[in-house]
């Protein structure tokens, strides 16, 4: 079991940036894809980005353009690059490692880091 600590979410404005940030507690090297979810109240949690281990991504679309996902497997750590941030944006972000760019989820859910995009 590999364990998730995602950092970085915080109150910004519209049009403002952050960079979230997810530390595994293993290594990540051997999982082909690495997921950002969003979840915010009484929705269902939805796929934002994700990155293989081939350098590929994937983005849902109303992100394309403005966020960016890279790993670094030496650093067990997954990035989320956030530009542009929308009121629409404001969820609780959440990583995790995948079987594929779009699915099969691994592991439990860590607690996630709330962002909330609001002027």
């Amino acid at each position: 079991q590999v364990q998730f600590v995602e950092s970085g979410g915080g109150l910004v404005q519209p049009g403002g940036s952050l960079r979230l940030s997810c530390v595994a507690s293993g290594s990540i090297s051997g999982f082909y894809a690495m997921h950002w979810y969003r979840q915010d109240l009484g929705k269902q949690r939805e796929l934002v980005a994700a990155a293989s281990l081939l350098a590929t991504t994937h983005y849902t679309d109303s992100v394309k353009g403005r966020f960016t996902i890279s790993r670094d497997n030496t650093k067990k750590t997954v990035y989320l690059q956030m530009n542009n941030l929308k009121p629409e944006d404001t969820a609780v972000y959440y990583c995790n490692a995948a079987k594929t760019l779009t699915g099969g989820s691994l592991f439990d859910w860590g607690q996630g880091t709330q962002v909330t995009v609001s002027s």
